[in-house]
């Protein structure tokens, strides 16, 4: 009211010739145009706190020129195990294009022994003033989307869980430290075969283990499933080895023993463990990569290492993913990423290698680091425990091979950062490996992150539609059960 007033007041004076001041405004900064739609990620940690927190983050067009424009909303919180969650995994989206909004599987498996599952929407919500956020005194929005709701929890291990992973819409496999991988149908969720792993020998106890006073190391690691769904290869806690098993029939099929050479090259020690940490496939299943401690061995289908990944300087490695950079499959180049200790990101060419020096221990080559992202040199030292690389959908006109990179630390923070795939293809060889990515934005989640998933969302829901009934949640659950049908044929 006071400022229509001054107003009012100046019209007077300038109509009756009396000199008013002029005070200057600062002038208005022209924002670089928004040309496309946004890309809404889908983000779920679990933590040592016991809290699985999900939340979105909306990433417009013109965020590389806007880093902070990247917003973050809370979707759902809550404390979803009695102890620490250890894993998480996502269903795929369904291939079969259908009107109805698609949802994806939620699991999450902690050291409580339960694999507590839930239904999340593939969509974010439409925000408007006929439904607003839910107010905080954090200052940090919350958007709750009615059809993100829980299944119930599966009991079918009598250990920690370890590792799950989701190899289509119509299975689950979870493997525990019992030393057991589980298969579940997604259908009713009951346990379709088991696959026993036997139990190493005793072997003395080995620097950094936690098995109980008069037991041994125990439980599975970690298991990466081949391309074609038709082999399994998994690593074990207390074994210098890996074994491969065959899932048409849930029988073994073979064991490879990490020799000395192998275990030499990755500087696993007479005091170290030597065990798998990690596994994982590339996406044409021609090659497959195990991470130790301290550096990883990349293996061909014929179980030869081809090259050796050791972060230079010395840090250990927490996770392993392998991207492909491309636009089509005659230009695909694979890529193997490496998170560190020391907040790092690594990129490893396993095509180029570089020759062993003479007075090193193994003959076994070295994966090139193409190139870096995060670390001392962007200022961010923290262990870097999980992360996730998501493929934007970059625009017709514009060729651009983009991803959306997800970091969770210990101290929890998630960090989403910009990558340019031709960052990857046009460095040139150098002493140092260079730096690549544009941090878009960065949120405190308030807890110590375990694990990480994110997924790349459709397009918004309709608000109007978000009241149902229970007889539309039921129609949902017949549609999902036929849905799963067809994957499984």
């Amino acid at each position: 009211m006071a400022k229509r007033k001054r107003d009012d007041a100046s019209k007077e004076a300038q109509k009756a010739g009396v000199p008013t001041k002029v005070v200057k405004t600062a002038a208005k900064v022209e924002l670089p145009p928004n040309d496309g739609p946004e890309t809404t990620v889908q983000i779920v940690t679990g933590s040592y706190e016991r809290v699985l927190h999900g939340f979105t983050a909306a990433i417009p067009s013109n965020a590389k020129e806007l880093p902070s424009s990247v917003q973050f909303v809370d979707t759902f919180l809550f404390e979803a195990h009695a102890s620490a969650i250890r894993c998480l995994a996502v269903s795929p989206l369904s291939k079969t294009e259908t009107s109805e909004p698609q949802k994806v599987i939620l699991a999450s498996g902690g050291t409580d022994e339960r694999i507590n599952l839930y239904s999340l929407s593939a969509s974010p919500v439409a925000t408007n003033d006929s439904y607003p956020t839910v107010p905080t005194l954090a200052g940090n929005k919350i958007l709750e989307n009615p059809k993100n709701r829980e299944l119930g929890s599966l009991l079918h291990h009598s250990a920690n869980i370890c590792a799950l992973h989701f190899p289509s819409r119509s299975k689950l496999l979870a493997a525990a430290e019992d030393n057991t991988i589980s298969v579940t149908k997604t259908r009713d969720w009951t346990v379709v075969s088991t696959i026993k792993a036997p139990r190493p020998k005793v072997q003395g106890r080995p620097s950094g283990d936690t098995a109980p006073p008069g037991g041994s190391p125990a439980g599975v690691n970690d298991f990466a499933v081949h391309p074609s769904m038709k082999l399994m290869l998994t690593v074990g806690r207390g074994e210098k080895c890996m074994r491969l098993w065959n899932l048409v029939t849930g029988k073994k099929a073979g064991v490879l023993n990490f020799s000395k050479e192998i275990l030499q090259s990755v500087k696993e020690g007479k005091w170290s463990p030597g065990e798998g940490r990690k596994i994982e496939w590339n996406s044409e299943g021609d090659e497959f990569a195990v991470a130790f401690e301290w550096g990883a061995v990349i293996f061909g289908t014929d179980s030869i290492p081809i090259c050796r990944a050791l972060p230079s300087p010395r840090s250990k490695i927490h996770q392993i993913k392998y991207v492909d950079i491309g636009q089509s499959t005659e230009n695909k180049v694979g890529f193997l990423a490496v998170s560190t200790e020391d907040g790092r990101v690594i990129f490893y060419s396993t095509k180029k290698v570089q020759k062993a020096a003479d007075d090193d221990e193994s003959p076994i080559p070295y994966a090139e680091a193409v190139a870096s992202l995060g670390g001392k040199q962007a200022d961010l030292p923290g262990r870097v425990k999980d992360f996730e690389i998501l493929k934007l959908d970059s625009p017709s006109e514009s060729n651009k091979d983009e991803f959306v990179v997800v970091t969770g630390g210990s101290d929890g923070t998630v960090r989403l950062w910009l990558l340019d795939g031709a960052e990857l293809h046009d460095k040139k060889a150098s002493t140092k490996t260079p730096q690549v990515g544009k941090l878009l934005n960065s949120y405190e989640t308030g807890n110590r992150i375990t694990c990480l998933k994110a997924f790349v969302m459709l397009a918004p829901e309709d608000p109007s539609a978000l009241d149902f009934s229970e007889d539309e949640l039921e129609s949902d659950e017949a549609e999902e059960s036929a849905s799963e049908e067809s994957d499984d044929e």
